[in-house]
Parts: C-alpha cells; structure tokens; sequence
C-alpha cells in the first residue's frame, strides 16, 4: 500500500527530541512544596521529554495544560513558552491534528520574542524546525536546524530535525552524516529508531530490524515502547510479512490500546491476509484516531478493491478536499490513479520545484507523469525512487509498468517480479495489477536473438610473421 507510516512514526519521535530538549527542570505546578510526592501526568511527561522518550498523549495533555495555566499568570517566561510550542507540535503530529500547528506557531514566536534567537534562544528556534518538518516544509526546517546546530553543535535533539529535512530535500548523504553525529552525541531508544529508520532508507533490512528492537528493547514508558512495536510492524509489512507485522502491532495496541500507526498497521496485514471485513473495520478505527492523508488512500484503495465504490469515492473526496499537513504525495497518487493525472504533474512539479526531491515525491511524479501520457520523462523520476536504496514494492511497480509502456520488456519484467518479491500483497488494488501486468510481459525468451551474444575477438600472436586465431574461434573470412 501507498505507505509513508515509518517515516510518520520516526516524525513523532523527532518532535519528541525537541520538546525534550525544551522541557524546563521543573514542573511549574511543584513550585513552593516541600514534600515530595510521585510524579503527576505533567511532571511525568516532562521526566518523559528529558530522557528523549514519548510520553503517554493523556500526560502530555497535561503537561500543555500545566503551561498554558503557568503562562496565564507569567507570560513573560520565553522557557515556558518554547516548551508549550513543542508540546503542541508533538500533540499535533501523534494526533494529525494541524489545528494543533497553528498554536504552536504562536507559542514559538512568542518566546522568541520574549528572548530573541540573539539571546541564545535556541529552543524556540529548534522548536520552529521541529514545526516546519511536521508541516513538510523542509527547506525552513533545515534552515531552522542549521542556525541551531551552527549555535550549539552538541545539542543532539538538533539532529532529529536535521535528519527529516535532509531527507524531505532527498539529501540522504547529509541524512546519513547527521545520524552518525546523533549516534555519537546520545543513546536510547529514540536514536536507535532514527538509526532503524537509516537503514530501512538504504535498503538494509536486517539491520534496519536489528536497530527497532533495540529500540523496543530500550524503551520504558508504554507509549515509547508501543512506537517501537509498531515501528517494528511497519518493516514486518515491508518485507511482505503480514502475520508477523499483525503479531507486533498487535503487542502494541496491548501497550496503547488507541495507537494509530499500529491500528493502521493491522489493517494493511489483515487485509493482505484475506481477512478484509475486519481490514475495513480497523481503518475506519485508524482514521477515527489518527486521520493522516496516506491513511485516508490507503482506505480508499482498499474499499475500491471490494467493490465498494460509494465508500471508495467518499474517502477520496475527504482526501481531496480535506486541510492536511505533508500531504503532497498521497494527493499526487490520488490524482494519477483516482483523479486528474496532469493536475497531479503539476502539483509534484510545484513540490519538486520547492527543493523536496525525497524518493516518495519522484516516484509520485513519475507515476503522475507517467500516467498522464508521458511515460519517457516518467522513467527519470521512477529511477531516482528505485535506486537509493529504499527497497519498495510500489516503487518497483511504478517502475516496471513504466517500463512496460515503453516496450522495454527485460527491466519491465525484472522491477514487476521484485515488485511482488518484496512483497506480494503491497495493495490490495495496484498488487493484483502487477501480476497481470507481469503475466502479460511474459517470461524471457529460450533463445536469444541472432546477434545478442557478443563475438569473441580474435588474438593476434606473432610467430615467425604469422596471425594465429585464438582457440575456437574459427576462421574469418
């Protein structure tokens, strides 16, 4: 399926290394009590963010609301102000909430505006690249990371932020340089699934599955670990193993019971595995919790591979007419496949144009451009996606149907079969087609044709002012 969930997954982890690295060393409700007592909901969201670490969504309801009433009564605390506006980040993003994006905006240029970035206020800087990355913005993002990073070279949750714009902008060598920086700066779960993520990009499954259980392993609040179950789902349903990716999300919404990504984890698996009544029911619970815009198409092409049309156009209109955060891509293959392919081309082009080149945009615009007509220009794009590393069923179906198209038979057959080898059931609409359209490319001929073998050249040896043929090669006229 059309799936950018691990990259969602990781985003929210990136917005919690930057509240972390804005959480003040109080709660400011503890102020004035002598007597210790366990840890609230907001202190302990905040112990959460000090240690990189996601806290549960009802505690950090709490810690934005201990803010908020601690502002009330002193509005002139830049601090607060920068922790308020990370909160409200990291809420938005685990909820899909862009509502939540707008406030913390507000928050963020209100501190600096309480403490300008003059002044050494690097957090709220942080905390507006953390936002612009939530928004897909990534050149702002970047440039917010750099000016901290230049500021405070060893402020690790800088690189989180760092390693999203970089890849948004399709700058994986910077992503890469970026993460080896984090590695050395700090440890945990959260840098574990950053490096999880790393290795999934460049194509190294195993390592990639080796670093999210340690990140599992690490983790030690019920919502850091539930992330890491799912993030461990996700890599399960990208190697074509929907009973394993089931069993691990299942393990996490018994950590979290409402978590998002692994509700949305389920419904690809179960519907991979034929159970599609119950694929139906887990989206609609997915979208009721976390209405992210690849969800929403997920869905859709779901629906429309039961033959439920009616349901399949309402959820493409939600999409198509819905105010959506990082939403470029899932409109570009809404468009192509659903809609209007050049309309699609022009959005991507648009996109493309603002300096995000990510493999996921050049495959959308290859597919858009490829089925609007223009299948040669496609090509380009289609092996931008596939040669990165980033081994994805969908990018190689795009690929080899473009190929197809263009009677190139050879590499046509070869991405239509690593299509389904990596995994058979990537959607339960566009799999099926690739079958068909490898059924159709045929298998490779038993004979080449006259000419295809290259001719072996003949040796010149001098002996007594003789030229000899090398063995076997015959005779020339």
């Amino acid at each position: 399926m059309k799936s950018q969930n691990v990259s969602r997954t990781v985003l929210a982890a990136g917005a919690g290394a930057v509240l972390a690295a804005t959480a003040l060393l109080y709660a400011p409700e503890l102020l004035g009590r002598g007597t210790p007592r366990p840890p609230g909901p907001a202190e302990r969201a905040v112990i959460a963010a000090r240690a990189g670490a996601q806290a549960s969504l009802p505690d950090l309801a709490a810690l934005i609301a201990d803010r908020e009433r601690w502002l009330w009564a002193r509005p002139d605390d830049g601090a607060a102000w920068a922790e308020l506006g990370a909160a409200y980040t990291e809420r938005g993003t685990r909820l899909g909430d862009v509502r939540d994006y707008g406030r913390a905006e507000e928050a963020l240029r209100r501190s600096l505006a309480e403490r300008p970035a003059a002044r050494g206020n690097t957090a709220a800087q942080l905390g507006l690249g953390a936002l612009a990355g939530a928004r897909g913005d990534w050149r702002t993002a970047r440039e917010w990371g750099e000016r901290v990073r230049k500021a405070e070279p060893g402020r690790w949750p800088v690189y989180p932020v760092l390693i999203d714009a970089y890849n948004g902008l399709g700058d994986y060598g910077a992503a890469r340089k970026a993460m080896e920086r984090l590695e050395e700066l700090h440890a945990g779960a959260v840098v574990r699934a950053r490096a999880a993520q790393t290795y999934r990009d460049r194509g190294w499954r195993e390592d990639a599955d080796a670093a999210a259980l340690d990140a599992a392993a690490l983790a030690e609040a019920d919502a850091e670990k539930a992330a890491a179950l799912g993030r461990l789902g996700d890599l399960a349903w990208e190697r074509g193993e929907p009973e394993e990716a089931l069993e691990r999300h299942g393990a996490a919404l018994r950590l979290v019971r409402d978590h998002g990504p692994s509700l949305a984890g389920r419904a690809r698996a179960l519907a991979a595995l034929g159970r599609t009544e119950e694929a139906v029911r887990e989206w609609r619970a997915a979208l009721a919790r976390l209405p992210l815009p690849e969800y929403v198409l997920e869905a859709g092409e779901l629906a429309e591979s039961l033959g439920r049309e009616a349901e399949a156009r309402a959820l493409y209109e939600r999409l198509r007419t819905g105010t959506w955060a990082r939403a470029a891509v899932p409109l570009g293959l809404l468009g192509a496949d659903h809609g209007d392919p050049a309309a699609a081309v022009v959005r991507l082009r648009a996109e493309w144009a603002r300096g995000h080149r990510s493999v996921g945009v050049a495959d959308a615009l290859g597919w858009a451009l490829f089925r609007s007509g223009r299948a040669e220009e496609a090509l380009e794009y289609a092996k931008r996606a596939t040669d990165e590393g980033l081994r994805s069923a969908l990018f190689s179906y795009h690929r080899g149907e473009i190929e197809r198209a263009l009677e190139l038979r050879g590499p046509a057959r070869r991405h239509l079969a690593e299509a389904l080898r990596i995994n058979p059931s990537f959607s339960p609409l566009h799999a099926p087609r690739a079958e068909a359209a490898l059924a159709a490319v045929g298998e490779p001929p038993d004979e080449l044709p006259e000419g295809a073998l290259p001719v072996e050249p003949v040796r010149k040896e001098k002996a007594a002012g003789t030229e000899k043929p090398a063995p076997g090669a015959g005779t020339r006229a």
